[in-house]
């Protein structure tokens, strides 16, 4: 039944992940949570390879195309890929009802940041030919680098809603651009994030190979569907989805408490 569960939920959130370029992901959690039956502790490492396979296969069309700044994504790399390691240690101290009502938080940000339309720069990186001002970009990107990957260890998120906000709001970087270079940092991310929860926890790899497999499909899919759709109208329902689940998330999480 589990398997038959991952596969409908993979084919879902892939279909959104496909549909809205990121976001989608934040459900990962609480559907392999209430859905699938798992403790967060399983969950959160699950997650993360789901997050992982679909931003690297996401982001192979950007990287051809030539949206992807390497350097900027090596500075939020290396500041995160550590944070990665320390979001994980602390998770491992934390209950499990911290953790869940942690997370709802998160994904009222990420509803939030979904709600909002951002369509401006901020103060650009780059200067002429000369490449990045690191004088200007590196006290910006390595602190918004670190906050990513501490959220990316401690909950199992990708942190595109992060990511994306801060590469164009504060680094001045153009939407394709931010958009592809996002995915290559979730992917580093999501990396060290499996690596560190390996030792906390046992992941069900059938269920989490069947769950990746059929989110990369649905995303390969509704990739193609998205161009002919709304999907800021999309975006924006979904928003309020995600305020639903966590809302589910805090008072289920209360009531077991009492």
């Amino acid at each position: 039944m589990n398997i038959v569960l991952a596969l409908a939920l993979g084919g879902v959130i892939g279909a959104l992940l496909g549909l809205l370029g990121g976001g989608g992901s934040i459900l990962a959690v609480p559907a392999l949570v209430y859905v699938l039956g798992l403790g967060i502790e399983q969950a959160i490492p699950m997650s993360l390879l789901i997050v992982g396979t679909a931003s690297a296969v996401g982001v192979l069309p950007k990287i051809r195309a030539g949206h992807v700044q390497w350097r900027l994504a090596a500075v939020f790399s290396a500041a995160g890929i550590p944070a990665t390691f320390v979001g994980s240690a602390i998770g491992r101290h934390l209950p499990q009802p911290a953790l869940l009502v942690g997370f709802a938080m998160v994904m009222v940000l990420a509803g939030i940041r979904m709600l909002q339309d951002n369509n401006g720069t901020g103060t650009a990186c780059t200067v002429g030919d000369s490449g990045i001002n690191w004088r200007r970009c590196a006290p910006r990107s390595i602190p918004a680098g670190f906050l990513v990957g501490l959220l990316t260890g401690l909950f199992g998120v990708g942190g595109g809603f992060l990511i994306i906000p801060a590469l164009v709001l504060m680094l001045g970087v153009e939407m394709p651009i931010a958009i592809g270079t996002s995915l290559l940092i979730i992917v580093a991310n999501s990396v060290a994030g499996v690596f560190s929860h390996l030792s906390g926890a046992s992941i069900d790899w059938t269920i989490a190979t069947v769950f990746v497999g059929t989110a990369i499909v649905g995303s390969l899919l509704a990739g193609h569907l998205g161009a002919r759709l709304d999907t800021r109208r999309l975006q924006h329902w979904f928003a309020y989805l995600v305020f639903a689940v966590a809302a589910f998330v805090v008072v289920d999480t209360v009531v077991a408490s009492l």
